[in-house]
C-alpha cells in the first residue's frame, strides 16, 4: 500500500495545489500550530476512488470536525490519519499525511508507534471482555509496563481524564461490558488516553449514544482538547457546531468547504455546503 515517493502523482504540481488549497483553507490556521495534514491525499479500494486530492491541515489543540452525507468519505479520511485502512484489502494511497512534518506512509514509519500517537476512538463502544482496570492499562502493559503502583496510576488518571473515574472507581475489577454505553465510550477515551497519544480521532463517537450520554461525551472532548488534538467525524451538525472549532464538509470524497466552525456555519462560502447545512440534501 505504501508508496515510495518518487512515485506519487501530485509532486509535479505541489506549489500549483498549494496555492490552491490556501485559497479554500480558512485564514485563521495561518495563526495556528498545525500538527497533522493532507497533501494531495486520494484514496483507492482497488478501481474506486474514494477520495480525490484532499489538501487539509489540522491545528493543535483544535477540535476539528468532518461532516458530509453518508459515503462521502469521512471515517476513510480519518482512518487514513493513523493508517487503520492498511488491513483493508486493495486499498491504496496517492499523496501524503504528515504527522508533525513526518510523511506517516514512509516504509521506516511504524504502524505500532503511529497508532499509539494517534489515537481512535470508534463509532460504537468496543471495550474488551475483561474489567474495567484491565482494559485501561492494556496499552501500557503491551508497551512493558508491569509495575503495578505505576499501572494503578495510570488508570486513574486516564479514567479521571475521561470524566469516569468517580463513576467506577470503587468497581474497577467489574467487568467492563456491564457499563451503559455512555460509559464504556468514555472507557474507550480512557483506554486510549492510556497510551499518552498526541493526537485522537474519533469516528461518529455519540451515534450510538443517548442525549444526556452525548452531552457527557461532548464535555468530556471539549476538556480533552486543551492537551489534544481532537479530529471528530460525525453525522450530527449540531455536535459539530458546538464543540468544534474548525469544520470540513467532505462531498464525494472532495473538500468543498473549511473553514472555522462559526463562519461555516453562519456564512458558508460554497452552495453546496449551505445546502447540507440547511438540511436540503444529505
Amino acid at each position: 500500500m505504501v508508496m515510495p515517493e518518487e512515485a506519487v502523482p501530485y509532486a509535479e504540481r505541489r506549489e500549483e495545489e498549494e496555492l490552491t488549497s490556501s485559497r479554500i483553507l480558512p485564514p485563521e490556521l495561518a495563526e495556528e500550530e498545525i500538527v497533522v495534514e493532507t497533501r494531495g491525499l486520494s484514496f483507492y479500494y482497488d478501481d474506486h476512488q474514494v477520495l480525490h486530492d484532499l489538501w487539509i491541515k489540522f491545528p493543535k489543540n483544535r477540535i476539528t470536525a468532518i461532516i458530509g452525507p453518508s459515503g462521502c468519505g469521512k471515517s476513510t479520511l480519518i482512518r487514513c490519519l493513523n493508517r487503520m485502512n492498511d488491513v483493508v484489502a486493495g486499498a491504496r494511497i496517492e499523496g501524503e499525511v504528515l504527522v508533525e512534518g513526518v510523511n506517516i506512509y514512509r516504509p521506516e514509519v511504524e504502524v505500532e508507534t503511529l497508532r499509539r500517537r494517534v489515537g481512535m476512538v470508534f463509532q460504537k463502544p468496543n471495550p474488551f471482555p475483561m474489567s474495567i482496570w484491565e482494559n485501561v492499562s492494556f496499552g501500557p502493559r503491551i508497551s512493558g509496563i508491569r509495575d503495578r503502583a505505576k499501572l494503578d496510576e495510570i488508570v486513574e488518571w486516564a479514567l479521571r481524564q475521561a470524566h469516569l473515574w468517580d463513576e467506577v472507581k470503587d468497581r474497577l475489577d467489574d467487568n467492563a461490558m456491564e457499563l451503559s454505553g455512555g460509559q464504556q465510550q468514555r472507557l474507550c477515551i480512557a483506554r486510549c488516553l492510556a497510551n499518552r497519544p498526541e493526537i485522537i480521532l474519533f469516528d461518529e463517537p455519540a451515534s450510538a449514544l443517548d442525549p444526556i450520554s452525548t452531552a457527557r461525551l461532548e464535555e468530556t472532548i471539549l476538556e480533552l482538547a486543551k492537551d489534544y488534538t481532537c479530529i471528530i467525524v460525525t453525522h450530527n451538525m449540531q455536535e459539530a457546531a458546538r464543540i468544534s472549532d474548525y469544520t470540513a464538509f467532505l462531498y464525494m470524497g472532495r473538500l468543498i468547504e473549511f473553514n472555522t466552525t462559526s463562519q461555516l456555519f453562519k456564512k458558508p462560502r460554497e452552495a453546496r455546503t449551505e445546502a447540507y447545512i440547511t438540511g436540503r440534501f444529505g
